[in-house]
């Protein structure tokens, strides 16, 4: 948990331009990824870190 607070916070830095092209990065790798969970956790990362407003 700790790590993924440490990675917030690094990515909460960043400017808008380089915060999108992580996010895409991010949806590459999440299209590309087989395993189900590993997807799942990639897909939700931008939500659960502060990378974009969740629309719930």
């Amino acid at each position: 948990m700790k790590v993924l607070e440490r990675v917030a916070h690094l990515v909460a830095q960043l400017s808008s331009d380089q915060r999108s092209e992580f996010i895409d990065l991010i949806g590459s790798m999440a299209a590309k990824e087989a395993d189900p969970s590993r997807r799942e956790f990639l897909e939700g990362f931008p939500g659960g870190s502060g990378l974009v407003e969740d629309d719930y």
